[in-house]
């Protein structure tokens, strides 16, 4: 697992974990089962601290993507298989909004209305 972060960034630390993880579950680069690193190695890998870590693996674990052990760590979960076809779903819709002229923005608002 390669992640890394840009403290610069005005995105904080813990939700660059999150999207950086999310992401490679979703790309299938960590797969269903595969163990994490300790929150405590990954923060020493990457300069930060433990609790954003923390958090952004409790994140994940409530978004469904890990399940969190004491004494195993943070796992790779089942459900993360689901997320397989939405992905490829939402590779054709952003296909499709690029190709009607749909800016990232509008795309977005279409979606949260339809959330609602």
């Amino acid at each position: 697992m390669i992640l890394t972060v840009d403290p610069a960034s005005a995105l904080p630390l813990f939700e660059q974990l999150v999207t950086g993880i999310r992401g490679q579950i979703i790309g299938g680069s960590l797969s269903a089962g595969e163990r994490l690193p300790a929150a405590r190695e990954l923060a020493e890998s990457l300069d930060i601290n433990v609790h954003t870590v923390l958090r952004a693996y409790q994140i994940l674990r409530d978004e469904g993507f890990l399940d969190l052990r004491r004494g195993r760590g943070a796992i790779v979960a089942d459900r993360a298989r689901d997320y397989d076809e939405l992905a490829r779903r939402v590779t054709q819709l952003v296909a499709e909004a690029q190709r009607l002229g749909l800016t990232p923005a509008a795309l977005s608002s279409l979606i949260r209305e339809a959330y609602e």
